[in-house]
């Protein structure tokens, strides 16, 4: 048993007030593999009081300086990606061959750092300066899906823009949150700048969403909760939220698109992570007279995964993350089977030759209509549905009629159409024939997805508060930054 008896507050390795721990288990293996300091209300008080004393001081460090922690904290991050990479397998299952999960933060990291080097934190309009300055004491509040990645991205460009932090992971994945605060210990982050509580949303995230000490609060998670988070913001003390939330995306696939290339594509990329992504394409459109043509392609690329240990270099998709999940899985593919959805592979129960384990079959589903269940649920798990429509506006108005907003896909031969049915998808994320997204580029929700956006620019500009400074001349054009 790995155990993780403390909290980090102040620069130090700290327990509980009250002490408590919570045992991880892990999801192939369904027994406890692990234990951490689990902290409540007092302790997110102490963590706050403590970013609030840093703030005075690391709110007026230069960019330099913060540049140089920023490369400091990649360097140390950099030398234990084997660490996170084991540790996040027995934790939420996510396999060790999904590199992208550990070398991504790094990655980001980088980015946020070249950002920070050239951001111009102060400009001239006419007699003023506008200033951008540091908001404050941030709460950041990490999901476990994507266990280090989110929380690192959060971390980092709060402290680019010089902010102080209360970091909260899930308690699924407390314990990647404990190594990640060794990472920045070790770095040598300033005490007090950075604290790590790990505990329930019900005591740490409420607390933290309602302290009048806390400037900000940043939350990715499921919209129910994050409806939660941006009320008790909002009638506590009308501080800032960011919140990324639920989606589920439509992937458009057009008449002239290349249709093995959509299909394929679209199953590795909604089933990687075992389809615990907001930004999964989990409704796939595709006209009406193609559906039998892609249905052999989508067939094919399901039974490529090799399920099975993620601590197994071979594997490709690992159990979901708990008991919980995986049951609510099971009842909506239940749920689409009793509406009517065919069920083309995949289904109910664990995978052949698999007794124990959170594991669910890779399903796709035909014969959806978009006002079943399966079509307007976000699953959190491999499940795609496959929806037919008759005319582009048609499928333009499928993949809007949805409550969320988080991403959108686009597959087509004529690229200028193309990016006509993008620009018509109400989401924050559009990906053209598979390409890439770019950790330069902001990351965010419309409609129930969320408020704000993270990474790039706009994400350390979440971090910011803009002041205009109004008496000087033109002969004044040369002062020296008044901030950093």
């Amino acid at each position: 048993m790995r155990q993780y008896p403390h909290l980090y507050i102040d620069g130090r390795w700290v327990e509980p007030i009250a002490p408590r721990q919570l045992e991880l288990i892990d999801p192939t293996r369904e027994e406890p593999f692990a234990t951490v300091a689990l902290g409540g209300v007092a302790d997110a008080d102490l963590a706050v009081e403590a970013a609030r004393r840093a703030f005075v001081t690391f709110s007026e460090t230069s960019v330099e300086s913060r540049i140089a922690l920023i490369d400091r904290i990649i360097e140390v991050y950099e030398s234990r990606l084997d660490e996170f990479s084991e540790l996040i397998a027995q934790e939420v299952g996510i396999p060790v061959s999904n590199r992208a999960q550990v070398a991504g933060p790094a990655d980001h990291m980088k980015v946020a750092r070249d950002i920070l080097r050239d951001y111009p934190f102060e400009s001239r309009v006419g007699t003023a300066i506008v200033r951008r300055e540091p908001i404050g004491v941030c709460a950041l509040v990490s999901p476990w899906n994507w266990p280090v990645q989110t929380g690192v991205i959060k971390i980092i460009y709060a402290l680019a823009a010089g902010c102080t932090v209360v970091a909260k992971p899930s308690v699924e994945s407390a314990a990647s949150g404990v190594l990640l605060a060794e990472v920045l210990h070790e770095a040598g982050v300033p005490a007090g700048v950075f604290n790590l509580v790990s505990g329930t949303g019900r005591e740490v995230g409420d607390r933290l969403s309602h302290h009048p000490d806390v400037d900000m609060i940043s939350f990715t998670g499921s919209t129910g909760a994050g409806k939660l988070v941006g009320a008790a913001a909002a009638t506590s003390t009308v501080k800032r939220v960011c919140l990324e939330l639920g989606g589920k995306s439509a992937n458009i696939v057009l008449p002239d698109a290349d249709l093995e290339k959509a299909a394929r594509w679209n199953i590795q990329r909604c089933f990687v992570n075992t389809g615990q992504s907001c930004h999964a394409p989990s409704r796939m459109l595709v006209h009406e007279s193609q559906i039998e043509k892609v249905i052999p392609f989508l067939l094919d690329e399901a039974e490529r995964f090799r399920i099975g240990d993620p601590l197994d270099s071979s594997t490709t998709m690992g159990p979901v993350v708990s008991a919980a999940q995986f049951a609510s899985i099971q009842d909506l593919i239940r749920t689409a089977i009793d509406e009517g959805a065919v069920l083309e592979t995949g289904g109910l129960d664990r995978p052949k030759g698999i007794d124990r384990g959170y594991f669910v079959q890779p399903t796709v589903f035909t014969g959806v209509t978009p006002k079943m269940t399966i079509a307007r649920e976000e699953v959190f798990g491999p499940v795609l549905v496959v929806l037919p429509y008759r005319d582009q506006d048609e499928a333009v108005n499928i993949a809007n009629d949805s409550p969320y907003g988080l991403g959108g896909y686009v597959f087509g031969g004529d690229l200028v159409n193309a990016k006509k049915v993008a620009n018509r998808i109400r989401a924050g994320r559009i990906s053209v024939n598979g390409a890439a997204t770019d950790s330069h580029t902001p990351m965010g929700g419309y409609k129930q997805s969320g408020i704000g956006r993270s990474m790039g620019r706009l994400g350390l500009e979440e971090y910011l508060e803009v002041k205009s400074v109004y008496g000087f001349d033109d002969e004044a054009s040369d002062l020296p930054a008044l901030f950093g």
